[in-house]
């Protein structure tokens, strides 16, 4: 067997064994698409197959005012958190990384350590005693508790990421853009966000999908159906109904999945750039 007929057939096996894998991870979305244009509970019980039978958008009709209130209600609350929560985590964030990378102060390393040492304490042991403070100055039942912590880069991983990726950077740029009477604000602005926008865009998207999908933190901090977000939504269609159609909450789930595939794919480029180098950069 000559080389070139083995690289081929390697190649061959490669793609294969992605093609199968993808299929798997693809195929339970593909599922949820499908039962949610088939008629009942019965015909999504009956088979794993994601064809229906006789496709209706009945479910999806139904289920947008399955709770007495406008599904887009719920979608708008959610991106009245999601929004400012992603401004607020990658503004704060880039500005911590580029303190830590760019300049020295005193205990510099300590609070680094401290900083990452965060990323290995799970949020459910922080769930209490956040509940009690915010409980304390009267943030319950807003989205205050969920939001305003986002604006002071309490995401040590993207502030890890961010630091990676700046410590890359020459500091020759920055000393020209100084000389030339650019002040630190400045060089963060003009010089540094540009070259790491890859990382940036990451960590938005990051925050855009971990928020879009939170379901601990509103079901914690939000009492008023009127200010629930989809992922809380979602719920109250299912404890609202005995033996509820499963068929509504797919349809919903698949509405409300779609923003994030957007602006996943419409970002994807740079996300993909940002994981990549982060990866290898330090």
């Amino acid at each position: 067997m000559s080389k070139k007929t083995r690289q081929t057939i390697s190649v061959v096996l490669r793609y294969a064994v992605l093609i199968a894998v993808g299929v798997v991870m693809f195929y339970p979305m593909l599922w949820m698409v499908g039962a949610s244009l088939k008629a009942d509970n019965n015909e999504i019980y009956s088979t794993i197959s994601f064809i229906p039978k006789h496709p209706s958008f009945q479910a999806y009709v139904k289920g947008w005012t399955a709770t007495g209130f406008n599904f887009s209600h719920f979608m708008i609350n959610t991106y009245l958190i999601v929004l400012p929560k992603v401004v607020g985590a990658v503004v704060s964030s880039v500005i911590t990384a580029y303190g830590f990378s760019r300049f020295q102060f005193v205990g510099k390393t300590f609070l680094f350590a401290v900083l990452m040492s965060t990323l290995f304490l799970p949020q459910v042991v922080l769930n209490i005693p956040q509940f009690l403070l915010f409980t304390g100055i009267g943030w319950v039942d807003t989205y205050k508790p969920l939001v305003v912590p986002a604006f002071f880069a309490n995401e040590p991983y993207f502030v890890f990421m961010l630091v990676q990726f700046m410590r890359s950077v020459s500091r020759e740029m920055e000393e020209a853009a100084e000389i030339d009477g650019c002040n630190s604000f400045q060089r963060l602005i003009y010089i540094m966000t540009p070259i790491v926008k890859p990382a940036i865009v990451s960590c938005a998207l990051f925050q855009f999908m971990w928020s879009s999908n939170d379901f601990q933190g509103p079901l914690i901090y939000i009492n008023t159906v009127s200010k629930y977000p989809a992922s809380l939504g979602l719920r109250l269609i299912a404890d609202s109904e005995t033996g509820f159609e499963w068929n509504k909450i797919l349809a919903l789930s698949v509405i409300s999945i779609l923003p994030t595939l957007i602006v996943f794919f419409m970002a994807q480029d740079q996300f993909v750039e940002g994981i990549a180098a982060g990866g290898v950069k330090g």
